[in-house]
This record gives structure tokens, sequence and C-alpha cells, in this order.
């Protein structure tokens, strides 16, 4: 969940000020608000609420600050944050952050068993009955791929539980064809567990950047693969 407090800023770091005390108009300083909750360079909260930002395609954090704005993802204070900014100011933010490369935290020890990280890294890797592979869209290493589709490596295990879960109850949406809600409608509540106990417990490679493209057709059609200007809605 791309997330920022609106009470935040007053809490954010006290800006720099120029020798007139008037604060300096950066990219910086416009999105200080949003690393109160995501963290410096927007590397993920601590509680593992807040999700990375950094190093995320473009593409997708514009989209979701789209979705937010819009109603597809739901999130009040979000939603009031963002509600009345325009697509060009939205697109620098997501910019922004998608720029910051700072380094991945160790991952989360699993309380998995080991059939379930099996079967966790069975779905990711390979797929299981109607389900594709996660490694098919998000690419080989799972850092995501240019210009719009998220990695899944560095994020934790509750809040990839909560997203597959939204996905699943149908409050959580994108542009169609919203191909991760065909995902998870074939996958059970244990698949989902599985699947994002062996994600969390997964390292970040040395290069985590997303990757240009993918090496093959992705199997289904992702509206939210393209940026949103050229996705359907």
């Amino acid at each position: 969940m791309f997330v920022c407090w609106l009470t935040g800023a007053a809490h954010a770091q006290t800006p720099p000020a120029g020798a007139d005390g008037a604060v300096a108009d950066t990219i910086e300083q416009r999105a200080a608000a949003c690393i109160v909750c995501h963290g410096k360079q927007g590397r993920a909260g601590s509680d593992g609420y807040y999700p990375r930002l950094a190093g995320k395609p473009a593409g997708y954090l514009y989209n979701q600050l789209i979705n937010f704005r819009n109603g597809q993802r739901k999130y009040p204070v979000m939603t009031a944050l963002i509600e009345n900014m325009s697509d060009d100011y939205l697109r620098e933010i997501a910019q922004f952050f998608s720029d910051q490369h700072p380094p991945y935290p160790a991952p989360q020890a699993s309380g998995a068993s080991a059939a379930q990280l099996a079967r966790g890294q069975q779905l990711v890797v390979r797929g299981g009955g109607k389900a594709p592979a996660c490694v098919a869209c998000h690419g080989g290493a799972l850092t995501g791929v240019a210009p719009a589709t998220p990695g899944l490596i560095g994020l934790p295990r509750d809040y990839l539980l909560s997203q597959l879960g939204a996905w699943k109850n149908g409050s959580r949406r994108s542009a169609r064809p919203d191909c991760m809600a065909q995902v998870v409608r074939d996958l059970s509540a244990e698949d989902i567990s599985a699947a994002a106990s062996w994600l969390a417990a997964q390292p970040a490679p040395a290069d985590a950047r997303p990757a240009a493209a993918l090496p093959a057709r992705p199997p289904l059609a992702c509206g939210s693969a393209l940026p949103l200007k050229a996705a359907a809605q």
C-alpha cells in the first residue's frame, strides 16, 4: 500500500531554508510527508504495513496513486492526501521514489513449515492449478518489470497477505483486465499464505532493479502492467 499520513508532514524533518527563511521547493521536500510512513527514500516502514516504494517501476507507483485517488484502492487517509493532486504531480512523485535505490533489509525469518515453504516456492516459480507462476509476470528475479509491474522481493509477509486478500475479497482492484483478481480467484487461502511466506523469506539479489522486459509473453492480459494512460479502464 502506498500511504502517506496527512498529519505526517507536520512531524517530518525540518526542511532546509534559504537565507530568506523560505523552504526550498524541491521534489525531496514535497515527498517528505511520504517518508514519515514509508521510510527514508521510501525504503519501507518499520512496522511491515507500509511497503517499500524505492526502486519500484515509476509506472506502477503512478498507477497506484491514481487508483487511490479514484477509489480502486481504498484507504481514506491516502485518498484525502492526493485527491486534489494532478496527474503530472503524481507522476513526479512516482518517478522520485522509483529513482531511489537504498539497500534492502534482510529477509524475515519465516514461521512457516518446510512443507508450506516448498508449496510457496512451487506457486511462485512454477505456478499451481490454473494460477500462473509469479515469475511469469513479475520477472525471474521477482524484482518487477518495466514499465509498471512491481517487484515482490523485500515485502513483509503481512503486507503480501493483506494485498492478496484485498484482491481476493474485491476491495483492491486494478485497471481492466484485472489479472491479479483472476490469479487470486484460483488460489486457496492456504496457497496465498504459502506464497507470501516464501516470498518474504527471500533475499534481494545484488541488482534488485526492475527488468527491462519479460523474456516471453505473460500468461495473462494485465491492464495494470501498462502505464495507466494506455491501460483499459
